[in-house]
Protein backbone atom coordinates (compact mmCIF):
# COMPACT_ATOMS: atom_id res chain seq x y z
CA UNK A 1 0.00 0.00 0.00
CA UNK A 2 2.63 2.71 1.20
CA UNK A 3 4.77 1.58 -2.47
CA UNK A 4 1.70 2.38 -4.26
CA UNK A 5 1.26 5.74 -2.18
CA UNK A 6 4.38 6.37 -2.80
CA UNK A 7 4.83 5.78 -6.34
CA UNK A 8 1.72 8.23 -6.96
CA UNK A 9 3.43 10.95 -5.17
CA UNK A 10 6.71 10.66 -7.07
CA UNK A 11 4.81 10.61 -10.55
CA UNK A 12 2.95 13.32 -9.36
CA UNK A 13 5.83 15.77 -8.70
CA UNK A 14 7.65 14.62 -11.29
CA UNK A 15 5.16 15.74 -13.71
CA UNK A 16 4.12 18.83 -12.00
CA UNK A 17 8.05 19.87 -12.50
CA UNK A 18 7.96 18.80 -16.65
CA UNK A 19 10.79 16.40 -16.00
CA UNK A 20 10.77 13.18 -18.04
CA UNK A 21 11.41 9.69 -16.22
CA UNK A 22 14.37 9.60 -18.44
CA UNK A 23 15.52 12.87 -17.52
CA UNK A 24 14.60 12.47 -14.14
CA UNK A 25 16.90 8.81 -13.83
CA UNK A 26 20.02 10.75 -15.90
CA UNK A 27 19.72 13.46 -12.79
CA UNK A 28 19.38 11.21 -9.97
CA UNK A 29 21.68 8.54 -11.15
CA UNK A 30 19.42 5.75 -11.41
CA UNK A 31 17.74 3.68 -14.29
CA UNK A 32 14.87 4.64 -16.12
CA UNK A 33 13.59 1.08 -15.68
CA UNK A 34 13.46 1.84 -11.73
CA UNK A 35 12.08 5.10 -11.53
CA UNK A 36 8.95 3.53 -13.62
CA UNK A 37 9.29 0.32 -11.24
CA UNK A 38 8.80 2.98 -8.44
CA UNK A 39 5.90 4.72 -9.92
CA UNK A 40 3.60 1.81 -10.03
CA UNK A 41 4.53 0.98 -6.08
CA UNK A 42 6.61 -2.15 -8.17
CA UNK A 43 9.73 -1.77 -5.79
CA UNK A 44 10.42 -0.22 -2.37
CA UNK A 45 13.46 2.62 -2.53
CA UNK A 46 15.96 2.48 0.12
CA UNK A 47 16.43 6.06 2.29
CA UNK A 48 19.12 6.70 -0.01
CA UNK A 49 17.19 6.28 -2.87
CA UNK A 50 14.58 8.59 -1.73
CA UNK A 51 17.59 11.26 -0.93
CA UNK A 52 18.28 11.63 -4.44
CA UNK A 53 14.44 11.86 -5.40
CA UNK A 54 14.13 14.62 -2.83
CA UNK A 55 17.03 16.48 -3.92
CA UNK A 56 15.91 16.00 -7.53
CA UNK A 57 12.25 17.12 -6.82
CA UNK A 58 13.53 20.28 -4.41
CA UNK A 59 11.34 19.05 -1.45
CA UNK A 60 12.58 17.50 1.93
CA UNK A 61 12.74 13.77 3.28
CA UNK A 62 9.76 15.77 5.69
CA UNK A 63 7.94 17.21 3.48
CA UNK A 64 7.78 13.77 0.86
CA UNK A 65 6.39 12.20 4.11
CA UNK A 66 3.81 14.67 4.60
CA UNK A 67 2.79 14.52 0.80
CA UNK A 68 2.39 10.71 1.71
CA UNK A 69 0.29 11.02 4.86
CA UNK A 70 -1.51 12.98 2.90
CA UNK A 71 -2.41 10.83 -0.22
CA UNK A 72 -5.51 8.72 -0.19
Amino acid sequence: MIDKKFGLILKKLRTAKGISQENFALNTGLHRTYISQLERGLKSPSLRTIGKICGELGISLVRLMEYLEQER
